[in-house]
């Protein structure tokens, strides 16, 4: 029975290396209320702006609002549920039908003391096409 828990134990860790790597770039982000992060998305000569922010926690879920080449969009996201995450792909399905580039934003914490929420942003990219640049974080009045 050990000898069997070892085997399994090691494969899930297996897997979990395996799917890690799926990820071209991971980032952390932490952001207040009303804060904005703005990432501007670079590919094929196209450039496209991607916003998001949070504007409520309560009982456990956070309000997000998001913006992607004009296409507006808001999750609620919640720590322990199915719903942590969001995805959207980064370019339209063309020839790569199947590995289309696309971002997950994954709701990771929130800091009562300090009101903020954490972040990870992504990035699926295996033919590397696509570069992300930061842009100035804007404060929503």
């Amino acid at each position: 029975m050990r000898t069997l828990l070892q085997a399994f134990t090691l494969l899930l860790f297996s897997f979990s290396f395996i799917f890690a790597n799926d990820f071209r770039e991971v980032r952390e982000i932490s952001l207040k209320k009303d804060e904005q992060k703005k990432i501007l998305v670079k590919y094929d000569n196209k450039d496209k702006l991607f916003t998001f922010r949070w504007t409520l926690y309560k009982n456990g879920g956070l309000v997000v609002f998001r913006s992607y080449d004009r296409i507006v969009a808001q999750n609620v996201l919640y720590l322990r549920h199915k719903n942590q995450s969001f995805r959207f792909e980064l370019k339209s399905r063309g020839t790569d039908f199947y590995k289309v580039p696309y971002m997950l934003v994954k709701f990771k914490e929130f800091d009562q003391k300090s009101q903020e929420a954490k972040f990870e942003i992504f990035l699926s990219d295996d033919k590397g096409q696509i570069v992300l640049e930061d842009l100035k974080t804007l404060k929503e009045g």
